[in-house]
C-alpha cells in the first residue's frame, strides 16, 4: 500500500527535524518534504501533491492563516493540521484556522522536555490524525469501535418534549458548530450542552467565538451554573461537564475524572448524566470526529427513549463517532451538516406542540418538573 505523503510547514528547523523523525518511524508516512514558511510551502505542495499538510501557525514571509486561505482556494480538501502552542495568542490563532477550513490541529511539545519526548508526543497526537483525515483505511475507526445490534436496545419510553440539546463533537468541529450554533434562534426554547475536545483555554476561546456571532449566549462551563433556555455551554478542556440535580434548579458540574475513550472531556460522560437526568426529554447529536466516544453516552440516551441525531458521512471531516453510532444502529436521523440546525429545531419545536407528547410522558412528574 501506497504510503501518506506529508508536507511539514514550520519556520523551525528543531520542530521540522521533530515531526520528520515522528512521522518517518511509521511505515504508513513519508515526509516528502519540509518548508520554512508559507510562500515555499505553497511552491511545494503545487510541485509534490501532498496527501497532508501540518503548517505552523506564527510564520516570516507568509503566517499560517495566509497559507491556509490559499491552501483553501487552490486546494479545498487537502488535509490541513495546525500546530499550535498552548498558549492565549496560539490558542486564538487556530480557532481562527480551524474556522477558515483547516482540518485539526496538534499542540506543540514543551521545550524543557528531552528530545525523545517530543518525538512521542508529537507521534501519539500527529500520526492519527493524518492517518483519519487522510482516510487509511488502517485507521478505520469503526473496525474497532464497539457494535451494538439495535435489536438489544428497545427504547424504554417514547420521546417526550425535548428539553435539552446536548451535543458530542470532535475533529472538525470547530466548523461544525458554527454551522450550527449561529443558527438557532434567540428564543430556542431549551438550554444546550456541548463536548468538544479540546485542551484549555481553546474551550474558552471557542465558546466565546461562537458567542460572538450567534443569537443565543455560548459561555465555557462554570461549575454551579443553572441551565435556562436559549443558552448554551461547553465543556471546558482537561475536565468532564455533567449535570446534577439535588432539590432545585439542574446546575453544570465539572471534575477530572479518568479520561473516558481517551478523552477529558468527554461526550459519553455528559450524554450519561444527560440521559440520567432528562430521559426521553433528551435530543443527542453526534457530529464529526475521531473514534467511538459518545457511543456509550448514545446508548444511554436510548434505553431512556430520547432522540439521537448524526451528521452524516459526506459532511463529516471524520466519520468516526457518527459513524460509530450508525452501525450500532441508534441513529434516528442521519444528517447532512447544513441541516443540522433546521433538523434540531424543527424537532424540538414538533415535539413541544400540545397533544404530540407520548401519555407516559405527560404522567412522568419527574419530566414535568424539567425546565
Amino acid at each position: 500500500m501506497a504510503r501518506l505523503r506529508v508536507l511539514i510547514v514550520d519556520d523551525s528547523a528543531v520542530i521540522r527535524r521533530l515531526v520528520s523523525e515522528a512521522l518517518n518511524a511509521d511505515l504508513a508516512l513519508d515526509v516528502i518534504a519540509t518548508a520554512p514558511n508559507g510562500k515555499i510551502a505553497l511552491d511545494k505542495i503545487e510541485q509534490l501533491h501532498p496527501d497532508a499538510v501540518t503548517l505552523d501557525v506564527e510564520m516570516p514571509v507568509m503566517d499560517g492563516l495566509q497559507t491556509l486561505a490559499e491552501i483553501r482556494k487552490r486546494w479545498p480538501r487537502l488535509p490541513v493540521i495546525m500546530f499550535s502552542t498552548l498558549t492565549e495568542r496560539g490558542a486564538k490563532t487556530t480557532i481562527d484556522a480551524l474556522s477558515l477550513g483547516a482540518s485539526d490541529y496538534v499542540t506543540k511539545p514543551s521545550n524543557s522536555g528531552k528530545l525523545e519526548e517530543g518525538i512521542a508526543a508529537i507521534r501519539s497526537s500527529l500520526i492519527p490524525k493524518i492517518r483519519a483525515l487522510c482516510k487509511s483505511p488502517e485507521t478505520d475507526s469503526l473496525a474497532a469501535a464497539p457494535s451494538v445490534a439495535r435489536s438489544r436496545l428497545s427504547r424504554t419510553r417514547a420521546p417526550a418534549p425535548v428539553k435539552i440539546l446536548a451535543i458530542g463533537v470532535s475533529t472538525g468541529g470547530p466548523q461544525a458548530l458554527d454551522q450550527i450554533v449561529p443558527r438557532l434562534p434567540a428564543n430556542f426554547p431549551v438550554p444546550v450542552v456541548i463536548v468538544q475536545h479540546m485542551p484549555k483555554i481553546f474551550t474558552r476561546l471557542l465558546a466565546d467565538r461562537l458567542s460572538s456571532h450567534s443569537a443565543i449566549r455560548v459561555r465555557e462551563c462554570v461549575p454551579g451554573s443553572t441551565l435556562a433556555s436559549g443558552e448554551a455551554w461547553i465543556a471546558p478542556g482537561d475536565f468532564h461537564m455533567t449535570l446534577t440535580r439535588t432539590h432545585g434548579p439542574i446546575q453544570l458540574e465539572t471534575n477530572q475524572g479518568p479520561a473516558e475513550n481517551s478523552c477529558r472531556p468527554a461526550v459519553d460522560v455528559l450524554f450519561r448524566s444527560v440521559a440520567q437526568i432528562y430521559g426521553n426529554s433528551t435530543l443527542a447529536v453526534i457530529l464529526t470526529g475521531m473514534g467511538s466516544d459518545g457511543l456509550r453516552g448514545c446508548e444511554a440516551v436510548h434505553e431512556a427513549g430520547g432522540r439521537i441525531f448524526i451528521q452524516d458521512e459526506p459532511s463529516s471531516v471524520v466519520w468516526g463517532m457518527p459513524g460509530a453510532v450508525a452501525h450500532a444502529g441508534l441513529a434516528d436521523k442521519v444528517i447532512p451538516l447544513e441541516e443540522i440546525s433546521r433538523e434540531v429545531s424543527r424537532c424540538v419545536e414538533m415535539s413541544r406542540l400540545p397533544g404530540l407528547a407520548s401519555a407516559e410522558a405527560v404522567d412522568d412528574k419527574k419530566t414535568r418538573a424539567l425546565p
